[in-house]
């Protein structure tokens, strides 16, 4: 260890000394771990430089990005596969936006829901809408019927606008939609038709003034709300989480600063924009620091780093699946002919990290963990392997996250006899809280446009009666260094192809579907493949389900993610003394033949079920079939 951190470590441990009592164990730590702690701390004081100063100032996002464009309007903020924005074209386009949906008499704090996909104009509306005031929804494209209506309603939207993609979807749901909402079509082509009551955007567009707002407006401030990013939460329908213009660059400069993201680097994603990961984390380099982002309408595993090649990306952008499928692709000149030289996301697993960054001559991989709404948000700077995080050990009140005890089915707290949470020893599995703090960026806890679903996140008298803190829902564990590793969620939400799926929402959906029959919803594991895939168990002795039908039906209302992978036609049913079904049975046996005598099926790569036999078992045991 050279002086540079050997001096810091050396008075940090010298401070603790007076401070505690340690045992010489806490100097090997301490020791071992000041280089990863001082780095981490040094990052976070930077960032508390410049929320103070913006806060200061009183900044908002679009405030922020209007100084980028003066620093350098032609240098390109947004390209993707056919375009290719400057920071003024952004800046024209936004303010466009802005000018029409003032004309048409919006104001502060309406709310306007985006349903589009991947493209500049994404965040070119919802940076225009902030400009006089207007609250974004990033709708899930993926949703459909009752869930894309209950993201609707929630959010309380006065208008919709859509891509012409989804413009079947939207008509789907129009008739059960309120009539004061409006509908703004943008489409590709000014000469496509668009549906009435929907008003063609781009065409309205095509006539408004690019350089300014051309009204007053009244003045946004830097904590005021931002976005609403949906987020499927431990039970029942989406919910919308709330992302002010504060918490909007607390997130995007956290990882900047801690990752030590460069000015000059070019990121390249292909997550959804709606998404906290794309939105704010890649998205925000550009809007916040000035730097390039390349986007990507979908993610394909083989052009991924065809795309780094092709853009001159530094920075890749995944998550643990997609990293799963890019190493699946045949051996490419790509692989090595890229520039990145570091990628960053969640949910790489263990076993696939270093064949990753080996195969792709990867020099870094930034594992970062925490929930759109959450508080509690921890990254991995320094490449150690499986880690999503740490906690300090030497200095542990500097950032105040914790793993308490926690029932493993239910996430709630064990309190200890005097009432208060218990913290976990080393390699003890419990809950992640963070600590809440009122007015602290850092530390506020700005939940859900729904307030009750808020207070079920927040857990009081942790540590001393009074203080409250931010639950995750999820067990993590940690080692006698700090570093954080995830074991699994608690509760009723299983993650699968990068999503988060609540069972209460497809238990609701599916009861429907199969003639409001007992049914259960859980995530079961595949061997070797990232998160847990759906289940369903549904109570059909006599076999009366048509198959086909409930296959088509279950198309138009659920995205592909939260569809079963696997179904289980329960001949009998085992109810608890509160007559619910069993789940963690039904969870332990899940879709093995060899224990299980109910007849089971599983959904091929064409969405059609067919049973599963002995052999087929083996087959995914043996990871010979995809998912």
């Amino acid at each position: 260890m050279n002086w540079i951190f050997g001096l810091p470590a050396l008075a940090l441990a010298l401070l603790a000394v007076f401070l505690t009592k340690p045992g010489w164990r806490w100097f090997y730590i301490a020791g071992a771990t000041s280089k990863r702690d001082l780095t981490a701390l040094w990052a976070y004081i930077k960032l508390l430089l410049l929320t103070r100063k913006l806060e200061k100032k009183n900044l908002t996002i679009a405030d922020i990005f209007q100084k980028n464009t003066a620093k350098h309007p032609d240098k390109i903020a947004i390209v993707s596969e056919t375009q290719a924005w400057t920071f003024r074209n952004l800046h024209e386009f936004s303010n466009q936006v802005a000018n029409v949906f003032l004309t048409h008499g919006y104001k502060k704090s309406d709310v306007v829901g985006v349903m589009l996909g991947n493209c500049p104009e994404y965040v070119g509306i919802w940076l225009g809408l902030s400009k006089i005031g207007i609250i974004t929804a990033l709708i899930n494209t993926n949703l459909r019927g009752q869930s894309l209506l209950h993201s609707i309603a929630v959010a309380k939207c006065t208008a919709i606008i859509y891509g012409e993609a989804f413009a079947q979807v939207v008509d789907d749901i129009s008739k059960k939609i309120p009539s004061n909402i409006a509908f703004y079509q943008i489409n590709n082509d000014l000469n496509i038709p668009v549906k009435s009551p929907s008003r063609n955007l781009m065409s309205l567009l095509k006539t408004a003034a690019t350089e300014k707002i051309s009204a007053p407006v009244e003045h946004s401030f830097h904590h005021d709300k931002l976005l609403y990013i949906y987020t499927s939460g431990t039970t029942g329908l989406p919910k919308a989480a709330v992302i002010s213009h504060s918490r909007y660059v607390f997130i995007a400069a956290g990882i900047h600063y801690t990752l030590g993201f460069e000015q000059n680097d070019i990121f390249y994603t292909p997550l959804p924009l709606y998404h906290t990961a794309g939105g704010i984390m890649s998205m925000g380099q550009a809007l916040i620091f000035g730097c390039t982002v390349a986007i990507r309408k979908k993610f394909s595993a083989s052009s991924y780093f065809a795309d780094c090649f092709k853009y001159n990306a530094t920075v890749g952008q995944y998550i643990g699946e997609m990293a799963r499928y890019i190493l699946a692709t045949p051996l490419s000149e790509n692989d090595h002919k890229h520039k990145v030289r570091m990628v960053f996301g969640n949910g790489l697993r263990p076993q696939i990290w270093p064949r990753f960054t080996e195969r792709f001559n990867i020099s870094k991989v930034g594992e970062f963990y925490g929930a759109t709404e959450g508080n509690a948000n921890i990254m991995n700077h320094d490449n150690t392997v499986g880690a999503i995080g740490f906690v300090s050990r030497i200095l542990p009140q500097i950032y105040p996250i914790s793993i308490i005890r926690a029932d493993p089915d239910t996430g709630e707290p064990i309190r200890g006899p005097n009432g208060l949470c218990q913290l976990c020893k080393p390699q003890e599995p419990g809950v992640f809280i963070g600590k809440i703090v009122p007015g602290n960026p850092a530390r506020e806890f700005l939940g859900y446009v729904d307030q009750t679903a808020s207070a079920k996140k927040v857990v009081y008298d942790v540590f001393k009666k009074g203080d409250m803190a931010f639950i995750s829902g999820d067990l993590l564990v940690s080692d006698e260094k700090g570093y954080l590793y995830f074991i699994d969620r608690t509760g009723d939400t299983f993650r699968w192809k990068g999503e988060n799926v609540s069972t209460g929402e497809v238990e609701t959906q599916l009861t429907t579907l199969v003639g409001y029959r007992d049914t259960i919803v859980y995530g079961v594991t595949i061997p070797n493949t990232e998160g847990r895939a759906g289940m369903a168990a549904i109570y059909d002795p006599e076999r009366q389900l048509d198959l086909d039908s409930f296959t088509l039906d279950l198309k138009k209302v659920l995205p592909v993610y939260a569809r079963p992978q696997f179904l289980r036609f329960l001949t009998k049913i085992d109810l608890t003394g509160t007559f619910k079904l069993r789940k963690i049975d039904l969870q332990k046996e899940g879709y093995d033949p060899n224990i299980i005598t109910d007849p089971l099926y599983y959904q091929t790569c064409t969405g059609k079920y067919e049973p599963i036999s002995k052999e087929v078992y083996s087959m995914i045991c043996r990871n010979e079939l995809k998912f």
